[in-house]
């Protein structure tokens, strides 16, 4: 018997469901580097940027489990999420409990934002239920945008110029009032979110190529499944080659400083990654390249952050 389908209860949770290997980075990675690049500003706010960490971890893992209790409503037997369905059919996951900690976590999301509500004021707020909205239809609702091929711009959207701007905006909102608008939300947060919006679609791009047989069963219509994992693997590149050329931008055009180029010793990690992702087919060896792209990201972003906040333009 698989190995994998005997996973105990704390098993199945940690490394199919919380899966720390892969949100944690995607929720710290936009935090780390706005972070950086208030020190730069001199608008530095621990706690808020902590909430926003945490807000943004509970809301991404919301829709985590939110794909998964979907995948299994939808495909009972799902080949792809055996584990699950093992975990299921022992009773070690209900439905019911997979509900409830959607519901738990969005709530918990709340109400750290609810805090940074009264930091940043309304921006929090449309910043927040934008946030749930995006991670629920992903995966559910009337049109899940996953199943049709526009979880691309979501993810680079979300998880690049939102959290990035977001986390930026409630400490810089902590500094100078949620009414000084031109402060609080300079064009620099906006462009510093951008490589790292590439690099984290770039961890969607790996999971589509490697599930496309899967979806093409469930009837998804990824990008991969649309166009062909040529297509997903040149957008990959693509992503990977915006993201080391942007540092040159934030430093030349923007004035963000030489620091930005630290995020460049990160470059053999990528081209690495870039490689394998291209040269390899089977599921089981795309499986870690997912992990893999989620250490880049953060790797690049305390690069970037270290760089924004230390070195002198």
């Amino acid at each position: 018997m698989d190995q994998t389908r005997t996973l105990s209860w704390r098993e199945v949770w940690t490394r199919k469901l919380v899966y720390p290997g892969h949100t944690f980075p995607t929720a710290a990675a936009p935090v780390i580097v706005a972070i950086g690049l208030a020190f730069h500003d001199r608008v530095f706010a621990p706690v808020p940027a902590l909430a926003a960490f945490l807000a943004g971890w509970l809301i991404q893992f919301a829709g985590v489990v939110t794909d998964n209790y979907e995948n299994l409503v939808q495909q009972p037997e799902d080949r792809e999420h055996p584990e699950l369905v093992d975990a299921i059919n022992r009773g070690l996951l209900t439905l019911f409990g997979l509900k409830a900690t959607i519901s738990a976590s969005y709530t918990l999301a709340l109400l750290a934002g609810s805090y940074l509500v009264w930091v940043g004021g309304m921006p929090v707020i449309v910043i927040g239920l934008a946030s749930i909205v995006a991670s629920w239809i992903y995966s559910a609702g009337p049109w899940p945008v996953g199943r049709h091929g526009l979880a691309d711009p979501l993810f680079f959207l979300f998880f690049g110029t939102v959290s990035v701007v977001g986390t930026y905006y409630v400490q810089a909102a902590a500094t100078y009032g949620p009414q000084q608008w031109a402060a609080a939300l300079p064009f620099s947060a906006f462009a510093v979110s951008l490589p790292i919006g590439a690099l984290i679609t770039n961890i969607l791009i790996i999971d589509d190529i490697r599930d496309m047989d899967f979806d093409v069963v469930k009837g998804k219509r990824t990008i991969a499944v649309r166009f062909g994992r040529s297509w997903s693997r040149a957008e990959f590149l693509a992503f990977m080659a915006f993201s080391y050329l942007a540092p040159f931008w934030l430093w030349l055009g923007l004035d963000l400083g030489a620091g930005t180029l630290l995020s460049l010793l990160t470059l053999p990690f990528g081209v690495k990654i870039a490689r394998d992702v291209w040269t390899r087919d089977r599921f089981a060896e795309l499986v870690p390249m997912t992990p893999r792209a989620a250490q880049l990201v953060v790797a690049y972003a305390v690069l970037l952050a270290i760089g924004l906040a230390t070195l002198p333009g």
